[in-house]
C-alpha cells in the first residue's frame, strides 16, 4: 500500500481562492467521472476473484475480479453503539441477483434493473430490523422521539411494503443503474498536490465504498460542496462569505456532475420524494422512528400528487397522532440543526469524528457550548425549550 502523496485537501481549504475551489470541485468530478462510469453486473462490493468466501455470493465481473457482499457501513457494526443482533432476519449483504430490461422512458430507452432492486429493498428493511435489540436488553437513554422497539418493528414493515412499490415505478428505476461511488468523498480523504490545490493526486479510505443503484447517492455531497448550516455572522470569517462561497461551491457541484457524471445528476434532479424512504429504513435504530414515520407520512400524503399507482401500504396516522408526531420531528429536526451547527464549530464531522491531535482543544470547545446554550435557555425562560430538555435532545454526550 503507497502512502498518499501530496496534502490534505481539509488543510487548503480554508485559504484557497473562489477560483481554486471551483478549479479543484472541477477535478474532483472528473475523478468520480472515472469511477461512475465503470459498468457493474449487480450491487454489491468489488472483491479479488480468489476472495475466500462462499461462491455462491460471489457474481464474476471483470478478469481477477468479482462482487460480492456489501461492505459499505450500512450492513456492518462499523460504529461504537451500532450493534447487530439479527433476531428476526438473517445477515443479508447482498450481493443481489441481476436481472435487466428496457424500458421507454422519456423518450429513450433505458436499461433498467429488476430482481436486484427488489433484493436491494429487502437488504435495506432487514438491515434495520437486524439492529434492534433484544427487549430484555438494558439500553442507554435514548431521546424520547426515537420510539420503542415494537413501533420500529412496526414501522419497518410498512416501510418493506412502501419501497417496494416505489421501486417498481419507472422514474426510480431508471436511475438505478449499479453505480461504484466513495462512500466518504469529503476534504480529508482528498489528497492534492503541495503546490497546486487544484491537481488531486489520491483519494483515500476506500474500504467502506460499494456498488448500489445511482439514486442512492442523490443525497451525498461532500463537505467541500454542502452548503453550510445556518450560521450566524459573527461565526463566520470575516474576509470571506461563508455562506455566500459554500453556495456557489454546491452551485458548481451540481453543474460539474451534470456535465462529467450524468448518471448521479439524473439521480439528484429526481424527485427526492420518491428516494426519501429508502434512505432511513436502515437506520431507524440510529435516528429514531419519528424519521422514518416523517417520511412514510410525506410519501402516503403525497402518493397520488406524484403519480403513483394504486394507494400507498402506509396509512396516514389519525389527526391526534398526527399532533404528537409533530412535536417529535420539530425536536428532532432542532437537534439535528444542533448538530449541524456544533460540526461546523468545532471542525468535526457529523458523528462528530475527532482528529487525535485535536481531541483535547475540541473537547473543551464543546464544554463551553454546551454552557452556552445552556445559559441562553435559562436567561429566555422559553417554555418550548427547558434545561432538562436541551439535554434530551442534544446530539453529542455531555460529560459534566
Amino acid at each position: 500500500m503507497e502512502l498518499a502523496a501530496g496534502v490534505q485537501l481539509h488543510q487548503n481549504w480554508p485559504a484557497m481562492s473562489v477560483r481554486q475551489k471551483f478549479h479543484c470541485i472541477r477535478a474532483i468530478s472528473k475523478n468520480i467521472q472515472q469511477i461512475a462510469a465503470i459498468e457493474f453486473p449487480t450491487y454489491g462490493s468489488l472483491y479479488f476473484a480468489d476472495v475466500p468466501i462462499d461462491s455462491a455470493s460471489k457474481v464474476p465481473f471483470a478478469p481477477g475480479f468479482c462482487i460480492g457482499p456489501h461492505c459499505g457501513t450500512r450492513y456492518w457494526d462499523c460504529n461504537v453503539g451500532e450493534a447487530k443482533y439479527y433476531i428476526s432476519v438473517k445477515l443479508n449483504r447482498g450481493p443481489c441477483e441481476s436481472s435487466y430490461f428496457m424500458l421507454t422512458w422519456r423518450g429513450r430507452l433505458e436499461v433498467c434493473t429488476g430482481s436486484d432492486l427488489a433484493a436491494y429493498c429487502d437488504g435495506l428493511i432487514d438491515t434495520g430490523l437486524s439492529r434492534l435489540p433484544p427487549v430484555n436488553k438494558a439500553l442507554p437513554e435514548k431521546p424520547y422521539f426515537h420510539g420503542s422497539i415494537a413501533a420500529h418493528t412496526r414501522l419497518l414493515s410498512f416501510g418493506r411494503d412502501v419501497i417496494h412499490k416505489l421501486s417498481k415505478d419507472p422514474r426510480v428505476m431508471g436511475t438505478a443503474a449499479p453505480t461504484l461511488y466513495h462512500a466518504d468523498l469529503h476534504k480529508r480523504n482528498i489528497f492534492v498536490s503541495d503546490d497546486d490545490p487544484t491537481v488531486i493526486t489520491g483519494l483515500i479510505d476506500w474500504q467502506s465504498s460499494s456498488i448500489g443503484p445511482a439514486f442512492q447517492y442523490a443525497d451525498k455531497l461532500p463537505d467541500f460542496a454542502a452548503p453550510n448550516p445556518d450560521i450566524p455572522k459573527e461565526d463566520q470569517p470575516a474576509d470571506q462569505p461563508t455562506d455566500i462561497i459554500s453556495d456557489l461551491c454546491s452551485q458548481a457541484f451540481d453543474a460539474c456532475l451534470e456535465i462529467y457524471v450524468p448518471r448521479l445528476s439524473a439521480a439528484r434532479a429526481l424527485d427526492e420524494n420518491l428516494l426519501r424512504p429508502f434512505r432511513y429504513c436502515h437506520r431507524t435504530w440510529r435516528d429514531g422512528a419519528v424519521v422514518l414515520r416523517h417520511e412514510l407520512i410525506g410519501i402516503s400524503t403525497r402518493w397520488k400528487e406524484l403519480g403513483l399507482p394504486d394507494s400507498c401500504p402506509y396509512p396516514v396516522p389519525m389527526s391526534d397522532e398526527l399532533v404528537v408526531h409533530e412535536k417529535e420531528y420539530k425536536d428532532f429536526v432542532i437537534a439535528e440543526q444542533m448538530r449541524q451547527r456544533l460540526a461546523y464549530l468545532l471542525d468535526t464531522n457529523a458523528d462528530g469524528w475527532v482528529a487525535t491531535e485535536a481531541w483535547e482543544a475540541t473537547e473543551l470547545a464543546h464544554k463551553q457550548a454546551v454552557d452556552i446554550f445552556i445559559q441562553t435557555v435559562r436567561d429566555e425562560k422559553d417554555e418550548s425549550m427547558s434545561e432538562a430538555h436541551l439535554r434530551k435532545i442534544w446530539p453529542f454526550d455531555i460529560i459534566e
